[in-house]
């Protein structure tokens, strides 16, 4: 076994915690509580092991788990964009990047550069895998949402066409879990926790 990697693995473990301090604006299912960025990846993770027979392609599952689990650990350095955040970009930014390269960093060398390389896959968008990890990702806010009575919706008077223009790419990964997600904004909008513009 080599004790220097595993000092480092150690090390990169302890860092992570820090991740359920990063407080998200969703909150759980049915609740007033927000939920953090660690609640979110591991949610994230179960809802495409469960979910992986609706992706638009066939997916190396084990692959978009990773992505869900290491997606949002770069906001330990950034903190949480709000999803419907009209001022700041909610893509990709210099500072992830950094926070990438310093967290990831603390890893052994191969597995830094694996995690490293999952993380740009998943922020690039292009494959099947990160195309699927992108629609869970979308699909959860939504999901908590609907059944907190329009929950940040309502709260931020977030309209349809904003929610419509930072979901719709859910799509490009799962046509399936779309369709779905269209019909939850179709109720929304009818029960009047869903505002068109």
């Amino acid at each position: 076994m080599n004790l220097t990697d595993l000092a480092k693995q150690m090390a990169f473990i302890h860092e992570i915690d820090k991740l359920k301090y990063i407080q998200r604006k969703t909150r759980l299912f049915n609740s007033m509580r927000h939920e953090n960025d660690a609640e979110h990846s591991w949610h994230l993770a179960m809802m495409a092991l469960v979910l992986a027979e609706h992706a638009n392609e066939k997916v190396d599952i084990m692959k978009v788990v990773k992505m869900l689990l290491i997606h949002d650990i770069v906001e330990i350095d950034s903190g949480d964009i709000f999803l419907y955040d009209s001022q700041a970009n909610h893509d990709n930014t210099v500072e992830e990047q950094r926070a990438a390269v310093r967290i990831f960093g603390l890893l052994p060398d191969h597995q830094a550069e694996e995690f490293i390389s999952l993380w740009e896959e998943f922020e690039a968008g292009i494959t099947a895998e990160s195309k699927f990890a992108k629609s869970i990702d979308r699909l959860e806010p939504v999901l908590q949402n609907v059944s907190n009575e329009g929950g940040t919706w309502m709260e931020y008077e977030v309209k349809y066409d904003t929610v419509i223009q930072k979901t719709s790419k859910m799509k490009e990964g799962s046509e399936v879990l779309w369709d779905h997600t269209t019909n939850l904004f179709e109720e929304s909008i009818a029960k009047g926790i869903l505002k068109k513009n």
